[in-house]
């Protein structure tokens, strides 16, 4: 049965079923890793060691359900939408700076019947879909810097909305923009600018939120800093795992040590707990998701289902790269949390969207049977 053109769900006759187990193995892998992280500062706070797992599993049941949903409806339906989506976005992301909530500082959380969200977590997944349908809808002005600078302005506005209270995602998001928009018309000139541009504007946002100077102090001198007591102790873990580890559960650094483990800093549990190896083989798994999608991305049915895949492949490796670089004091602090494996319930929820909207893709692969089928009866 061949792919159905029109509608708005799908039925075709393939899915990316490694994808999904890839997918399914990381989030079970994070579940455990958030209880083994969380239990002792839960036991402590909350009265009960499963406090964060369980509020972690309802975000990732919830995720799940709505992947499979995604999954089934045709992607292309998404393009009516970006304009509605990226301009509802910088309404809903200044609507932060009035009703947010601070937590460390930083309004970055709206709660709406006791249940809080991240809006720059949504804007992840919409910056992907508003930049693979600009990038697919007027390909002629991505050849001049004046048509690009026209295109991608509402991009640039939300990513600097962002970075006024969170740097480290306005990064990410940047990421996203810039690795859809190379795929798609690679021109190295025009990078050089964006690349001189991003030097210029990091440093100013650096200095408009003083923590952050804070946190370069701790990077480069985490001993003395008064600033880099959870990046000693992070690294003190990651020491401490050696080569095979301490044994899950076993982690020291996570009792009170490490400030939040289960969150930004959950990958120096893991190397305390399972070693260079478990970490290696994390790394290993996040390297074969990213393989599976580069195929999705290459058997998209249209340009712009390519172009989605290519922007969920560079927000995970973005992420994972920025995070695991925090930890091991590669970089500054960023609060950047690892896919799928960190707490979080609004990030697993919409990274889970992503995930479904990229098996849609999958979806609407033709198997090369069918392929070869139809370009029989057409030469036939």
């Amino acid at each position: 049965m061949a792919v159905k053109k029109k509608g708005l769900f799908i039925r075709g006759t393939y899915f990316d079923y490694p994808s999904l187990f890839l997918i399914f193995f990381l989030v079970l892998f994070g579940l455990m890793m958030v209880y083994s992280s969380s239990s002792f500062v839960a036991s402590r706070d909350f009265k009960s060691s499963t406090h964060f797992l369980f509020r972690q599993f309802v975000f990732a049941v919830g995720g799940f359900v709505v992947m499979l949903v995604a999954s089934k409806i045709r992607y292309q339906i998404y393009k009516k939408f970006t304009e509605i989506f990226i301009y509802g976005m910088v309404i809903v992301l200044l609507l932060v700076f009035v009703i947010g909530t601070t937590t460390n500082g930083s309004a970055r959380w709206i709660y709406i019947g006791g249940i809080g969200f991240q809006p720059s977590e949504i804007a992840k997944l919409v910056i992907i879909l508003f930049m693979a349908h600009v990038c697919t809808a007027n390909p002629d002005s991505m050849n001049s810097i004046q048509g690009i600078a026209k295109a991608f302005w509402p991009v640039g506005l939300l990513i600097m909305i962002i970075a006024i209270e969170n740097l480290s995602t306005a990064i990410i998001c940047a990421a996203i923009a810039v690795g859809i928009w190379f795929v798609a018309t690679p021109k190295v000139r025009y990078m050089g600018i964006v690349v001189l541009a991003g030097c210029v504007f990091v440093p100013l946002m650096i200095k408009l939120q003083s923590y952050r100077s804070g946190r370069i102090d701790a990077w480069l001198h985490p001993e003395t800093s008064q600033h880099g007591y959870q990046t000693m102790q992070g690294l003190y873990a990651i020491g401490s795992g050696g080569l095979f580890g301490r044994g899950l559960g076993q982690s020291i650094q996570k009792m009170g040590f490490i400030p939040e483990a289960q969150n930004d800093m959950i990958f120096s549990i893991i190397c305390e707990e399972l070693g260079i190896v478990g970490a290696a083989g994390l790394i290993i798994v996040f390297l074969m998701l990213i393989w599976r999608f580069r195929f999705i991305a290459e058997g998209a049915p249209d340009r712009y289902g390519s172009l989605i895949v290519v922007g969920v492949i560079t927000h995970v490796a973005t992420q994972v790269l920025v995070n695991m670089c925090v930890v091991t004091n590669i970089i500054p602090n960023t609060g950047v949390t690892l896919p799928f494996i960190s707490y979080g319930g609004t990030s697993l929820f919409f990274l889970l969207i992503e995930m479904g909207v990229v098996l849609s893709v999958s979806r609407q692969i033709e198997p090369l049977s069918l392929l070869e089928e139809e370009e029989g009866k057409e030469y036939g």
